[in-house]
């Protein structure tokens, strides 16, 4: 791995050490000749694609004016196929701190910005991304909707209940309640709004703090989708307190209701886990689909 990420980087590395990095990657401080101190992600694992798209989110949420801070994208390393080629994605060192209260105020202003800057269309991916949507190791299905209810029934419910079903991670009382929960969505869905850009993957340890509290959002499963799906996610593991979504809703006030549609956008995460993980997420998942499904 130093050969390639001399290459892309431009300069030596002269020290490498493991640092943590998340459930599914292998991830490194790189320390480069010139002085640079880079993070590298990397797995052997690694789907095709999935660094691509990580780092198209990343750009993307970075282009959108006021949008919290994200590391810059130095280098990604990518190829098509899936023969055992190195791949790897290189972004800029934040130095860890702690969020504070007015940090996580900054959050929820940013967030708002974020989804402020919009998407071309439910479902859509970033400039740039490959087709489809990449969490960890799982690819879901590419396409756009005209409403939210359709791509959040067609792109991600229902291809994630079917997989944990098929894993034996959902049992079929749950499979069935997901299909007709999917039916109700446009009735669920709450009042239309234009798509908004999402980080897509938004739980707590998808925000990091610097050495001064700015907030920075890293892991980005961006495309353009209901702008609560990210709140929803981000109060689904333990997020950043009151103070972040309160500033949030002053920048960026949500729609009626949107406290009884909280446990309906939970339901995504909540099957990406049970495929990932198993254990009780299956469950949870079937007994919040069961509310919804009338």
């Amino acid at each position: 791995m130093r050969s390639v990420a001399a290459g892309v980087l431009g300069s030596a590395v002269a020290d490498l050490r493991r640092v943590a990095g998340g459930d599914l990657n292998d991830a490194y401080a790189a320390r480069l000749a010139d002085g640079r101190l880079v993070f590298i992600k990397t797995s052997a694992d690694a789907a095709p694609g999935s660094y691509a798209a990580e780092a198209a989110g990343l750009r993307w949420i970075a282009a959108a004016d006021g949008a919290p801070a994200v590391p810059e994208v130095l280098a990604v390393v990518d190829p098509p196929g899936r023969e055992r080629e190195p791949r790897m994605l290189a972004l800029s060192w934040v130095h860890p701190g702690q969020l504070s209260g007015s940090g996580a105020e900054v959050l929820g202003r940013g967030l708002a910005a974020l989804h402020r800057a919009g998407a071309a269309a439910y479902g859509a991916a970033p400039p740039g991304a490959p087709d489809g949507l990449r969490i960890g190791p799982l690819e879901l299905p590419a396409g756009v909707a005209a409403t939210w209810a359709e791509a959040y029934g067609a792109f991600r419910l229902r291809p994630l209940a079917r997989r944990a079903a098929a894993h034996g991670a959902l049992a079929p009382q749950g499979l069935t309640a997901i299909e007709r929960l999917c039916e109700r969505l446009p009735e669920l869905a709450g009042p239309t709004e234009p798509p908004a850009r999402l980080h897509g993957d938004l739980w707590g340890g998808n925000v990091l703090a610097d050495a001064n509290g700015v907030p920075y959002l890293i892991d980005p499963a961006a495309y353009g989708g209901h702008r609560e799906i990210d709140l929803a996610m981000l109060r689904l593991f333990g997020g950043p307190g009151e103070r972040c979504f309160s500033a949030y809703a002053e920048a960026f006030p949500l729609a009626d209701g949107h406290q009884e549609r909280l446990e309906l956008w939970q339901l995504f995460p909540l099957l990406v886990h049970a495929v990932l993980f198993g254990g009780g997420y299956g469950e949870r998942a079937a007994t919040v689909a069961r509310r919804y499904a009338g």
